[in-house]
């Protein structure tokens, strides 16, 4: 085998919690295991490439990407592969997640295949190798919506956004876990109490705004639930021309679909505040998606997702401190959630 560059910038080969990931990252061995288990993208008539880690969080999950280039003779592996493609491997320390990958390939079979005649899919499951604790998804081109949605026609994606997760929420395919209100404020409490550590002088600030939340979450009618993506937000989104794929379903779960939208948009908005510093710069685009949303699922979501997208709102206040570029918004964020809860 030819030399093959390896990528890893964070040291996720020496992550003592996972110890297979010298192996994932060893251009033979994991050459082997690839021919084995992606058979429909990766045999005799391919070449290994590169390796790269592009994610890794110490003692919980890593995220590696294969390049594979065609060697320049046919093969009858796979119709929809390209000369040049990527796998990108999703490896957890606690075990394999063969439950979303069954999903996602469940998904990607059916309704969201990637030629679908509406332009909503998912991107194909490659192979599960469970010695390594991965399962591999081929790897889409498409920009990523977050970007894509502060241009000047953002507010016609927003709507096809809202389609994409209607399409979800109509799945016949059942999940195995359940997501309440109740759930969701218990989150906000958990995390609301971590920030409250960090900054005790918010503390009274950061009490009522949960109990303000408790409020509103309890005064929200109960709906009938469904499947539902459960971290819906823009950059879950990739656009290629026509075409949205939807990625990381691993939160997948019977709830409340209001909640996906609610979430979606909550995004929206602490995005405006952070890149405009004006939280109604993408108004228009909230709008376009409630809209559209409420149009496909009945007037009755309208007051839930508004609900939610304030719920969202107060979860990224303690989140906003865990990045360096969002915590000088920490602050205003907390006032907007007081705002919106009217406190």
């Amino acid at each position: 085998m030819k030399h093959i560059p390896v990528s890893d910038p964070f040291g996720a080969g020496t992550d003592p919690s996972m110890p297979w990931l010298g192996a994932v990252l060893d251009p033979a061995k994991a050459m082997t295991r690839l021919q084995l288990a992606c058979t429909r993208f990766v045999d005799e008539a391919v070449e290994l490439c590169a390796i790269r880690v592009t994610r890794h969080k110490p003692s919980r999950r890593c995220v590696v990407e294969y390049d594979f280039e065609s060697k320049g003779a046919s093969s009858d592996a796979s119709s929809r592969r390209q000369a040049k493609f990527t796998l990108l491997g999703k490896v957890r320390a606690k075990g394999l997640d063969k439950r979303t990958a069954q999903l996602v390939e469940a998904l990607s079979r059916a309704e969201f295949e990637p030629d679908s005649a509406d332009g909503i899919s998912v991107p194909e499951v490659a192979g599960i190798i469970p010695e390594f604790r991965m399962w591999l998804q081929l790897k889409v081109p498409g920009v990523p919506a977050t970007d894509l949605l502060a241009q000047a026609d953002g507010a016609e994606l927003a709507r096809r956004i809202a389609d994409a997760a209607h399409k979800v929420h109509a799945t016949p395919i059942a999940p195995e876990r359940n997501h309440t209100i109740g759930d969701e404020l218990r989150i906000l409490s958990d995390r609301l109490s971590l920030l409250a550590k960090i900054k005790p002088g918010w503390a009274p600030r950061l009490q009522r705004v949960l109990e303000a939340s408790v409020r509103l979450g309890g005064s929200l009618r109960t709906p009938q639930p469904c499947g539902i993506h459960r971290d819906f937000y823009p950059a879950q989104i990739l656009v290629d021309g026509q075409r949205l794929w939807l990625l990381d379903f691993d939160l997948f779960c019977k709830g409340d679909p209001a909640l996906d939208i609610g979430n979606f948009i909550g995004h929206l908005t602490e995005q405006s505040l952070r890149r405009f510093g004006d939280a109604n710069a993408m108004v228009d685009r909230e709008r376009a998606m409630e809209d559209r949303f409420v149009e496909l699922s009945g007037e009755e979501t309208r007051p839930r997702t508004q609900a939610y997208q304030t719920l969202t709102l107060v979860r990224l206040i303690q989140l906003s401190t865990e990045f360096a570029e969002r915590r000088p918004f920490t602050e205003r964020l907390l006032q907007l959630c007081e705002q919106r809860l009217e406190l």
